[in-house]
């Protein structure tokens, strides 16, 4: 039986640009469960960063809009104190850039011990070394203790997202949200990091959000998988129905786009166009439609809404219906999506 641990209901994040307030984030609902992988994958500037972000309420000057229950508390607009008490305790993050998310000027045992100070404050320094230290073995850094003395900049890449995640982890979170765990990193050191994080997984059973844009990490990491364009989710389904049966015409030209090992083709599909930036994304009609100008209009809804086309999962717009790639792009075929 699963057991939800957060549940987020007409998320809105809206930006100021000028005088007026445009949504990153447009009228998002989901779930997370306990000891689950939801990955939410999409280009960028589709709105994923920016719906973390609102979780952890790390936003500065966002209007928020809409719930995000957490264990039943609603934390949308929760005060700077509450969201400190479940910042780094109850609910992790690891963040994208490594050298951003570390102080330079402090040693990475500092930083681990502040950490756990934070939320666990009556232990002693010399209990919180020992538990930096253990920290850093789990996450496989070799010789911890010649780490904790050291500063960031004097680590590798993987190092440093190694000691981020040890960050994230320290206070055995039941929420940890990935956004772009392993961005800058060469494809062995990627591997190195989502082995570790399904070994934590494991040991912490805690709800993960997987944020990525790689299609072939999400069908080995995620439970289930949330598809995101210009602000809205358009597909969300299990992982396995995902990847056998997309329906929503950007999941399948996500999926068209992934280079495939049989494939004798010479090039990659190319998803025509671009996202739209904030400012002048379309707010009616089906938002992907611009980019797919060879399916008529008709076949899309003037407000198009999310349906539940089989067991858990769920599409938006009924354009799915009746797309299909266009006359002059076969990869679709080759691929196994039409």
């Amino acid at each position: 039986m699963t057991e939800k641990l957060l549940e987020v209901k007409r998320l809105k994040t809206s930006f100021r640009i000028k005088d007026d307030y445009y949504a990153a984030v447009d009228d998002v609902s989901l779930q997370v469960n306990k000891n689950e992988v939801l990955a939410i994958v999409g280009e960028s500037g589709s709105g994923k960063s920016a719906f973390a972000f609102s979780i952890m309420g790390l936003h500065n000057r966002a209007k928020i809009e809409g719930n995000i229950l957490y264990k039943g508390e609603d934390i949308a607009n929760a005060s700077a104190t509450r969201m400190n008490q479940l910042r780094g305790n109850e609910m992790g993050m690891i963040f994208q850039d490594s050298l951003s998310a570390l102080n330079p000027l402090m040693t990475i045992g500092d930083q681990l011990s502040e950490s756990i100070y934070l939320h666990q404050k009556g232990q002693s320094k010399e209990a919180r070394k020992r538990k930096a230290i253990e920290l850093l073995n789990k996450v496989e850094i070799d010789r911890p203790e010649n780490t904790y003395d050291q500063y960031p900049h004097e680590l590798s890449g993987g190092m440093r997202q190694r000691v981020v995640i040890a960050m994230a982890v320290s206070n055995n979170p039941e929420l940890l949200i990935a956004d772009e765990p392993t961005t800058a990193l060469d494809v062995t050191i990627q591997s190195q990091i989502f082995d570790l994080l399904k070994k934590l997984k494991e040991d912490i059973h805690a709800g993960i959000i997987l944020i990525t844009h790689d299609l072939g990490v999400v069908a080995e990491m995620a439970d289930r998988v949330a598809v995101m364009y210009a602000g809205e989710i358009v597909e969300i389904a299990d992982v396995y129905s995902l990847f056998e049966n997309p329906l929503h015409p950007y999941t399948r030209s996500l999926l068209n786009s992934v280079p495939q090992v049989d494939s004798q083709k010479s090039k990659l599909h190319v998803i025509q166009g671009i996202v739209p930036s904030l400012q002048y994304l379309p707010r009616k009609g089906c938002r992907f439609s611009h980019r797919t100008p060879w399916i008529e209009e008709s076949i899309h809804e003037e407000s198009p809404v999310l349906h539940e086309v089989h067991a858990g999962h769920f599409v938006r717009c009924t354009c799915h219906r009746d797309f299909h790639f266009s006359d002059h792009d076969k990869e679709g075929n080759e691929h196994g999506v039409s």
